[in-house]
Formats: structure tokens, C-alpha cells, sequence
């Protein structure tokens, strides 16, 4: 049974649909209330049992790091005061989690900002999650929920899927499915094999409207498919590509995750995730 010990986390991206607030501050800080995503999404890693967090970083990103590095003036100053207590979960992160850096060079796709991530991950099984994507849910995390599942299936990668309306199935990775034989009885009708893949395909040319979402289960063997992954039109490396390579063998697997994913992404679906999470907590 293969053991996931790190999560890798792409962020190197420049955030261009929130200028100018991004010119300065990395997307992936923006808070959803007072959390960065990014510390959501390391939160996440942690509920699977995860602690090495692998981070694909960039220029200007430098906020990144410090926000996960003891702050030793802050903590003076805070220290047996009432305040203190607001320190405590980025406490708990710095104290129970590792991070390892490493800069994107150019902005050439995730498939890109994955193979860049290769000398943090070494040749073993690991996460993927993207902060954009803010998944909640009353039970196991997405990812944590992902981890079982590849218990079942070692040799496989795995990709969160979700039902999107049709007019936006041109936003994502598409998949098409059939069923898993013998699969276990818990995970009838949450995983399938998947047996075709587009990146942002037309309505016409969709196979379904399943969508991947930023939680990925990847084996070593993406390193070498990534490798020999051709850009597409734009110059940028796709990650479905390479998984289609690897789904043609039969080795990638849907899951229909249980929860409730945010595009935080996009200005629209980060008002709907912060107006959610202010009304769970009684603020609105």
C-alpha cells in the first residue's frame, strides 16, 4: 500500500483576473475571511495525513513563505495578551507541517508548474491541490476522502470530478467514464474509469459534463508523460494530456468528490465562497 507523504501546490501563477489587488499580493493569500486560501488548501493536505508541502512558487510570491514562518515580533507582542488566540491555527500549521520551495520559471501551464515540482516530490506518489479550487464539506476533506479511495487503486492517478452546467464546460478538463468492475461498495457511483479527456472542449465536442477541479492523486510515472507531453496552441503544457496518455492504460480514475467546491479563481465564485463562510460563521 502506497503511502502519500506530500502534497504539491502550484502557485506560481500571476492572478491576473484580481488586478491590481494581485500586483502586490499573491492571489493565493487572499483570505476567505481571515484564512488565506493557500492555508486552506494546507489545512486540507494536513486532514489526509499529509505533512510535506511542496510549493511551486514565483516572483512576488514572497508573502508565501513568510506567512508560514514563525513571526517572532508579531508573536512577542501578542504573547499573554487576549489576541494571542488568533495565532493559533498558522501555530499549529508551522509546528506539524514542512515546506519546500521552488520557482517556476515561465508561466507555461500546470503541466508545467507539476514537472517543475519534481525535485521537491522525488519518485513517489503524491497530491496536488490547487487553492483556487476551496472544498468544504461536514465529513472527510476531498483529499482526504481521495487517499482512501487510492488505497484501492495504487498504481492509478486520481482526479476530483463534479458535474458542471453545460455552458461551462468549456472551463475545464473534461472527462468522459465507464464503470470500474468489482469496484468496493462504498465507492459505487463515485469512481469510474476514465477513458477520454479535453482540455476546455465546445459543448458539441464535450464527452459529459464532468469537470476536473484542483484535487489531484498523481503516481511518479506523470513526470516521465509530462516530459514527452507536447505544448498545446498557446505554448503551455496540459496536465489532462498528459493523464490522457496515462488513461489510454487504463491508470486515472474519476472520483466524484462529497462536498462543496468554490471557484475562488474568478471574482464571482471568491464573493459567493467569503458570503458562505461569513453567513456559516453568523457574521451576515
Amino acid at each position: 500500500m502506497t503511502t502519500i507523504n506530500k502534497c504539491l501546490f502550484p502557485v506560481a501563477g500571476y492572478g491576473t483576473r484580481f488586478l491590481p489587488a494581485t500586483k502586490a499580493i499573491p492571489k493565493e493569500m487572499f483570505p476567505i475571511l481571515t484564512k488565506p486560501l493557500l492555508q486552506h488548501g494546507v489545512e486540507e493536505a494536513l486532514s489526509a495525513g499529509i505533512v510535506n508541502m511542496a510549493i511551486v512558487t514565483g516572483r512576488g510570491k514572497r508573502a508565501i513563505e513568510d506567512h508560514f514562518d514563525n513571526a517572532f515580533e508579531l508573536e512577542a507582542q501578542l504573547k499573554n495578551t487576549p489576541n494571542e488566540h488568533y495565532l493559533k491555527d498558522i501555530r499549529h500549521i508551522i509546528e506539524k507541517a514542512t515546506f519546500s520551495y521552488v520557482r517556476q520559471k515561465k508561466m507555461l501551464g500546470l503541466g508545467d508548474a507539476i514537472s517543475t515540482g519534481k525535485t521537491l516530490i522525488g519518485n513517489e506518489t503524491f497530491a496536488v491541490i490547487l487553492p483556487d479550487d476551496l472544498c468544504t464539506n461536514s465529513g472527510d476533506s476531498v483529499l482526504a476522502q481521495m487517499t482512501l479511495l487510492h488505497k484501492d487503486y495504487p498504481d492509478c492517478c486520481i482526479v476530483a470530478v463534479e458535474e458542471v452546467p453545460n455552458e461551462e464546460v468549456g472551463k475545464y478538463g473534461i472527462v468522459e467514464i465507464e464503470s470500474i468492475p468489482n469496484v468496493t461498495k462504498s465507492m459505487q457511483n463515485l469512481a469510474f474509469k476514465v477513458t477520454n479527456m479535453i482540455e476546455k472542449p465546445t459543448l458539441k465536442e464535450s464527452p459529459s459534463n464532468l469537470a476536473i477541479i484542483g484535487r489531484y492523486i498523481l503516481t511518479p510515472e506523470i513526470f516521465e508523460v509530462l516530459e514527452k507531453t507536447k505544448p498545446d496552441n498557446n505554448g503551455e503544457i496540459q496536465i489532462t494530456d498528459a493523464l490522457m496518455t496515462l488513461a489510454k492504460k487504463g491508470k486515472v480514475i474519476a472520483y466524484k468528490f462529497q462536498g462543496r467546491r468554490f471557484d475562488c479563481g474568478s471574482v464571482k465564485g471568491f464573493v459567493v465562497a467569503t458570503n458562505y463562510f461569513a453567513k456559516a460563521e453568523g457574521l451576515i
